[in-house]
């Protein structure tokens, strides 16, 4: 499908997203295509139905390990943002070694295309889980990090991988690492985040299993937030190369029960052992995002009161 190129004569700037199809990148497209300066490439194996329907908006099916695939995505983009992963928090134990053969090795590649290519290469890290075990809030962009799972040390692999070639061959390299996101467009069936699960038990009237005594806290933020904070970064001509996307502030999982339980008041809870891979405490210093972006962040409240009239709306309640 051909790019509409020109807007009131202005060239637009191309922006790929790779893995389009996932949560965070099916997202990132929406809201590019909303912010209207760009026109944008969504690229995974997998491509939604209605991929095509915008004059701004590319669909192109690819496979990210294959290097012809992704060889012609940089050399047809101006900005490369890297949305995929083969594991998750869920999955790391068992995919790790897939992760660290693939993964890291081809995001390697990726990095070494476009620093040879002149692209800028913005790359979709996680906050919660690179930064791990922490005492001093909020954590702050320079933290050493501690990983307690190998999805976080994949990230953290990956982000210092990308640092080297920053440093040594000065490749155009941003790392965002987005706090606890959710939103219209997460597996709302699975439950993948808390608020997510929440939402999900408490609409389809199971019961809201909280491990521990729900004194578990993170940095919760929307995901259209996120994704506009991260629409910031393209045109960023800065000195820094890391940023949390987050709110900056800290809910307990006693504090999203008792936002979620405003609208669904006969929500059951179950308070189970608590699991030894949950970091006790997780929120992200924000400052360094908020220098560059100016628009407001939704608090929690607000953000569970439109996700909910999203479910709502769009009947995902069974």
């Amino acid at each position: 499908m051909r790019y509409k190129q020109q807007r009131e004569g202005v060239k637009m700037k191309r922006v790929a997203v790779l893995g389009g199809s996932g949560f965070i990148g099916k997202n990132l497209v929406k809201n590019i295509l909303r912010d209207g300066r760009y026109c944008v490439t969504s690229f995974d194996y997998h491509l939604e139905s209605s991929c095509d329907k915008s004059q701004s908006l590319c669909c192109i099916k690819g496979d990210f390990y294959n290097t012809d695939d992704i060889k012609k995505i940089v050399e047809d983009n101006d900005v490369i943002v890297h949305a995929i992963c083969s594991i998750n928090p869920g999955n790391s134990n068992e995919r790790y070694m897939f992760a660290y053969s693939h993964d890291l090795l081809k995001t390697v590649e990726l990095c070494e295309m476009c620093s040879r290519m002149g692209k800028r290469l913005i790359f979709i890290s996680s906050g919660g889980t690179v930064y791990g075990l922490q005492t001093k809030m909020p954590i702050v962009e320079e933290t050493l990090s501690y990983p307690v799972n190998h999805y976080g040390n994949l990230k953290l692999c990956i982000e210092n991988t990308l640092r080297t070639f920053s440093k040594q061959q000065g490749a155009d390299i941003m790392i965002a690492r987005i706090a606890n996101v959710y939103g219209p467009g997460q597996d709302f069936k699975k439950g993948v985040g808390f608020i997510d699960a929440v939402l999900k038990s408490g609409l389809t009237g199971n019961t809201v299993c909280i491990y521990g005594d729900g004194s578990v806290v993170r940095d919760y933020v929307y995901i259209d937030d996120a994704c506009k904070m991260l629409i910031s970064l393209f045109e960023y001509s800065g000195n820094y190369d890391t940023f949390n996307i987050a709110t900056g502030e800290g809910n307990s999982q006693l504090d999203i029960l008792e936002i979620v339980s405003r609208y669904i008041p006969d929500m059951k809870k179950d308070f189970v052992e608590e699991r030894s891979v949950d970091v006790k405490k997780i929120i992200l210093d924000n400052s360094r995002i908020k220098s560059i972006y100016k628009d407001e962040i939704l608090s929690v409240s607000q953000g569970v009161e439109s996700y909910i009239d999203y479910l709502k709306r769009e009947r995902k309640l069974g």
